[in-house]
């Protein structure tokens, strides 16, 4: 960018300051349009505010990309490291961390954040991990405050430390702060993150509020299930304090296994808090806002919604990101990125990065992917998540194993079924599985939760042992042991048990087996001709069966598929759904199939880019007489098929392989769970 060009951008500054109330469009709910201040409207009046626009360089062409979209706001994160460890984030005992040699430095941080304000940067927020541990975080303030033409400097923050750290912070120039909270119970708290500190991130915030920070955001995902049950106290939460709390719709990242089911949309949030408060009322916004914004009349705070699942915001998008590892990465929601640490450390001149961060910005694309794509997206394992935008939001863009669905599964509503109903000794020992050190009931479902609970009480009072198998677990299925003193959990099922066992109890010290599979076919007569099997005599019983598939594409189809580039539609959305409707047309497919009512059938395809191939897994669950293998294995078959006829026209070249039941429970012949 030529000196003068920039010369004249830096003397823009404060116009622009001065007129960007003036210059923001009304958001898309028709709220107004601030009005411009007198000064602005002096300044504009003046002759150097005119000689300013007439003369006025655009802005940066490198951080516009091809739909218009200037980018102004860089979000930094400083480290991979957490204070906290989160059921939803990593395992208890932490993580690889990404050596220190190659993250960046204060210095590399400063030199890029300079180079970004050149360009016309006015906002840079510090994220994580968690900043706030990384010891030079307090000069590293001080440095960006330094930067001609940065208007604002932020944070996003889990709170335990900024109650220490804020006043300088402060001092050195910190003006906004983002403090993420899930719950105001600070039992629930306690377990979510498996630390103390409920109180220390309550003193942070009321630090906040005391320093004359206006507004205080709290960033608060909401999760069904989980917290929207604490709607109306966040909502309360503003009553007396000037924050801005934040509802973010939950959202999916990789090694989060995405559950619909689990999301709280933003209009089902705003019904719920209106039945409440129905004066509350619309804020203005804007254009490049995240946020939806409502406030109680007479509450000194205000609250917001982050709709970044049902209603995106990516045509006004502004925003770019660089990783503690020094990549640029122009989407949250995209899998490319750009070493700038590298460039930065071969000695590329300021020109050569500005021209590398221009090609990467340049590239952005329209819109993110819908909901399914981005829950099947392969992309780095973010754990350590963008907090304004994810579901995770206390921490974000680094860490490199990430905990999967087994880790962590239906967590929360088991640990608020259980810790509701039974003793507190014994509530926390139910939660402690044996095999993965977990502190949840493995496997769960809806219906279940009450025959769970039930069955739990029962055996405090006889000692049994009870179970409860993880659909998606490749574990074979264990005992729990309850007893009135809460002993750990214990395996109880014999090695020569395992293939047929279904349950087991400990009134007699015993284990209660079931018939083994059988060795003659079910589906013929005396005569050997196909006859379907009668289930009239067999007893009811909940029967889940998981299957796969693979479809291995070839390079070429593969990269159409992950950028949906090809022309019949969006391949695995599509799939999903003839999955799904292939599992309830079964009966009518192979012809000896009983037509059975499905209770829950779930589909989800995956990009292994290592084999060019899209994997797939499909769940069927019923409560019935027979089984639910067929209607997995035509899920998985006919998802497979789908994905083979929309590529068909870039490649012939496509294998559909390894077709199989992957897990089984229920039923009289005992459980199967592939190796």
């Amino acid at each position: 960018m030529a000196g003068a060009a920039w010369g004249r951008r830096g003397g823009l500054a404060l116009l622009r300051g001065a007129l960007g109330a003036a210059s923001r469009r009304a958001c898309s709910s028709g709220a107004p349009v601030r009005a411009p201040s007198a000064a602005a409207q002096e300044l504009q009046s003046s002759g150097r505010g005119r000689f300013l626009l007439e003369h006025a360089a655009p802005f940066s062409a490198f951080l516009t990309d091809s739909f218009g979209r200037q980018h102004n706001y860089l979000r930094i994160s400083l480290t991979e490291k957490c204070n906290l460890r989160c059921q939803y984030c990593m395992p208890e005992e932490g993580v690889q961390l990404t050596p220190k040699s190659e993250l960046l430095t204060a210095q590399e941080i400063i030199t890029l954040a300079r180079l970004f304000v050149k360009e016309g940067v006015e906002k840079i927020r510090l994220t994580g991990g968690e900043p706030l541990i990384r010891p030079d975080v307090v000069d590293i303030v001080g440095q960006l405050y330094k930067l001609e033409g940065l208007k604002t400097i932020a944070v996003t923050t889990n709170g335990i430390n900024l109650t220490r750290l804020l006043p300088r912070l402060k001092e050195a120039g910190l003006n906004a702060i983002n403090i993420s909270l899930d719950t105001l119970v600070p039992a629930k708290f306690e377990f979510i993150v498996r630390r103390k500190g409920f109180h220390k991130v309550m003193e942070g915030i009321h630090k906040a509020t005391e320093l004359g920070y206006r507004p205080v955001k709290v960033n608060c995902v909401v999760m069904r299930g989980f917290n929207e049950d604490e709607l109306l106290s966040f909502v309360d939460f503003t009553k007396d304090l000037p924050l801005d709390v934040r509802f973010i719709e939950y959202m999916p990242f990789d090694g989060n296994k995405w559950n619909f089911k689990k999301m709280v949309s933003y209009k089902e949030m705003l019904d719920t808090i209106k039945q409440r408060w129905p004066e509350l009322e619309k804020l203005p916004c804007e254009t490049s806002s995240t946020a939806k914004s409502f406030k109680v009349p007479h509450f000194q705070g205000q609250i917001s919604f982050i709709t970044s699942m049902s209603e995106h915001f990516c045509g006004s998008c502004n925003r770019l990101r660089i990783t503690a590892d020094g990549n640029l990465k122009v989407c949250l929601f995209g899998s490319s990125e750009v070493s700038l640490r590298d460039h930065l450390r071969s000695g590329a001149s300021e020109e050569e990065l500005v021209q590398i961060i221009g090609a990467a910005v340049g590239r952005k694309k329209k819109q993110h992917a819908g909901m399914f794509n981005i829950s099947q997206m392969k992309n780095r394992p973010m754990i350590l998540i963008e907090p304004v935008l994810m579901s995770l939001p206390l921490c974000r863009d680094a860490l490199q194993n990430p905990p999967n669905s087994k880790q962590w599964g239906h967590t929360f509503s088991h640990w608020l079924t259980s810790r509701a109903s039974l003793p507190k000794q014994t509530g926390k020992v139910l939660m402690k599985n044996k095999l993965t050190r977990q502190l949840f009931l493995p496997g769960s479902y809806p219906e279940q939760q009450r025959q769970i609970t039930m069955g739990i009480l029962q055996t405090q009072l006889r000692g049994c042992c009870v179970f409860q198998k993880d659909p998606d677990s490749t574990f074979d299925t264990k005992c729990l042991e309850a007893s009135p003193v809460g002993q750990v959990s214990v395996d109880c099922q014999s090695e020569e048990a395992s293939s047929g066992s279904e349950f087991c109890t400990r009134d007699l010290g015993s284990c209660t087996t079931v018939p083994r599979a059988s060795d003659n076919l079910t589906h013929t007569d005396e005569e050997g001709r196909a006859t379907m099997v009668d289930v009239g005599g067999k007893p009811d019983s909940k029967r889940i069966a998981v299957a796969g598939a693979v479809v291995r594409l070839g390079e070429k189809a593969f990269g159409m598929v992950r950028q949906n580039q090809v022309k019949k539609g969006d391949v695995l959305a599509v799939a999903q759904i003839a999955g799904i409707q292939g599992a309830k047309l079964t009966s009518q497919l192979i012809p000896l199939c009983h037509n059975i009512p499905l209770n829950h059938v779930e589909v989800s395809l995956s990009l292994d880019e290592s084999r060019y191939a899209v994997v797939i897994r499909s769940s069927c669950q019923t409560w019935g007489r027979t089984g639910v293998e067929m209607e997995a294995l035509t899920a998985a078959s006919l998802a497979a098929l789908t994905v083979y006829d929309m590529c068909k026209a870039v490649t012939h070249d496509i294998v559909i392989e390894e077709v199989k039941l992957l897990s089984k429970t229920g039923g009289q012949r005992g459980d199967f769970s592939r190796a």
